[in-house]
C-alpha cells in the first residue's frame, strides 16, 4: 500500500511543498509506492502580495491568479473540499465529504485577518489584505482629495512590512497628484515603535520625519464609529479620519482551532529548528500556520519547504529528520511607487535596511512574475 504524504493547505506554502516533494520522489510516485494529496479549499490560486499593488491601480486579481489545479505537479493530486478536522491521533484529516489517513501531514493551513476582531471595523475601514479590500480601497484612493488617512494595526498579521509599503507608496502618489500638501497621513502602532523588528523601526521613523508622516505608537485599536468616523485607541482617544485603513491581528485557520491542534488565535505550536508539530513525529507546520517568532510572510514558506521536504524524505528513508530551518527571511519594501529597499534575517542575524533603489524596485516587480516558478517548485 502506497506511503501517504497529505498536504493541508493549497497557498504558497502547501503548493511548493507538494510540488517539491513530487519531484523529488517521482520514482517512488510513479511506481505507486508514494502518493502526495493536496487538500485546499480554493480553486484559484492568488498571489497575496499582489493586493498591495492593486490597491494603487498597478495590477489586476486576474494578473496575481492562476488556477490551482494547473500549478501542481502532475502527479500530486489536488482536492477540493474544505477541511473540518485534523486528528493527529488517528493520523487522518476529515473534510467535508470524507476522511483521508495519512502516514504524513504537512499542515500549510495559512492565517486570515479578524475584521470582526474590533466593533465597526468591518464596516468603517478599508485593507489591502484581501482581493475585494484592495479593490474598494483603489477606487476610494483614487477619488480622495484630501483629509486625514488614519492607518491602524494589529500583530500578528502577514507580511509585517506591507504597512510601511503602503504609506511610503501613498506619500509619492500624493505628490506626484500634486495634493500632498492637503493629505494628512497618519500610521500607528501597537506597541512602543513603529514596527516589531527594531532595525526596521528605526530606518521607517527616520524617512517618516523626511516625509512628514504622522505617527504614533502604542495605539491598540479598541472601537471604530463608521456614523462619526472616529478611531478609538485603547485609552479612550477617538482619532478622527477621511479614511481608515486597518490592518486586524490575524488568526489560524478555522480547521486548526475547531480541531484544537492549535493555540487560543490558531496557531500550530512547532519546533523552531524540525518544524515538526510539538509532539508530534509525522507532522510538519510551515508558513503562517506556524506559532514561531518569524515574520508571517511568502520568502518565510519558502526557506521553510527545503527543510520539511528533506525531512520527509529521510524519515522515509529510515534516516532522521536532522534538517534544520534557520529563520530565515527575506522581503523586498517598497519605499515608494519607484523605489525599493530589502531586509534579510534569521534567527542570529538582525535585519538591517539597505539604500533604497530603482533597482530593487524592478527586482520586487520581477518576482511578482517569477513567483509562478516558486509556486511551482521550480524556483
Amino acid at each position: 500500500m502506497a506511503k501517504r504524504i497529505i498536504v493541508l493547505g493549497s497557498g504558497v506554502a502547501g503548493s511548493m511543498v507538494a510540488n517539491r516533494l513530487a519531484k523529488s520522489m517521482q520514482k517512488e510516485i510513479y511506481s505507486g509506492e508514494v502518493e502526495v494529496l493536496v487538500i485546499g479549499n480554493k480553486k484559484q490560486h492568488v498571489y497575496q502580495p499582489g493586493f498591495l499593488f492593486m490597491s494603487f491601480n498597478e495590477g489586476t486579481l486576474e494578473q496575481f491568479s492562476r488556477e490551482q489545479k494547473h500549478l501542481l505537479h502532475p502527479k500530486v493530486k489536488f482536492i477540493l473540499e474544505e477541511a473540518t478536522k485534523i486528528d493527529t491521533a488517528n493520523n487522518t484529516v476529515t473534510t467535508t465529504k470524507q476522511s483521508y489517513n495519512y502516514d504524513f501531514l504537512v499542515i500549510a493551513t495559512g492565517s486570515f485577518p479578524d475584521f470582526n476582531s474590533v466593533p465597526g471595523l468591518a464596516e468603517g475601514s478599508h485593507n489591502f489584505y484581501t482581493p475585494e479590500g484592495a479593490a474598494k480601497l483603489r477606487d476610494e484612493l483614487f477619488k480622495f482629495k484630501g483629509g486625514t488617512i488614519l492607518m491602524t494595526i494589529d500583530v500578528p498579521h502577514k507580511c509585517p512590512v506591507a504597512p510601511l509599503e503602503w504609506i511610503f507608496m501613498a506619500d509619492e502618489l500624493f505628490r506626484d497628484l500634486g495634493i500632498r500638501d492637503k493629505v494628512t497621513l497618519k500610521y500607528t502602532y501597537p506597541i512602543g515603535r513603529i514596527h516589531s523588528l527594531e532595525p526596521v523601526a528605526e530606518w521607517a521613523e527616520a524617512e517618516f520625519e523626511k516625509r512628514g508622516i504622522e505617527s504614533e505608537v502604542f495605539f491598540n485599536l479598541e472601537e471604530v464609529d463608521p456614523n462619526k468616523n472616529l478611531a478609538y485607541n485603547m485609552d479612550g482617544t477617538g482619532h478622527p479620519y477621511d479614511l481608515l485603513i486597518s490592518i486586524p491581528a490575524h488568526v489560524g485557520a478555522k480547521v486548526v482551532r475547531d480541531s484544537g491542534v492549535g493555540d487560543e488565535d490558531g496557531f500550530i505550536p512547532t519546533d523552531r529548528y524540525s518544524l515538526k508539530m510539538v509532539g508530534q513525529d509525522n507532522v510538519y507546520v510551515l508558513g503562517d500556520a506556524t506559532n514561531l517568532p518569524v515574520s508571517k510572510a511568502g520568502s518565510t514558506a519558502h526557506y521553510q519547504v527545503d527543510v520539511v521536504v528533506r525531512n520527509i524524505i529521510s524519515q522515509m528513508k529510515g534516516f532522521p529528520a536532522s534538517h534544520r530551518y534557520s529563520g530565515k527571511a527575506f522581503c523586498f519594501i517598497e519605499s515608494g511607487l519607484n523605489e525599493a529597499t530589502y531586509i534579510w534575517f534569521d534567527y542570529k542575524t538582525p535585519p538591517q535596511p539597505m539604500p533604497s533603489s530603482e533597482m530593487l524596485h524592478w527586482f520586487k516587480l520581477s518576482y511578482n512574475e517569477l513567483y509562478w516558478l516558486s509556486a511551482r517548485g521550480i524556483l
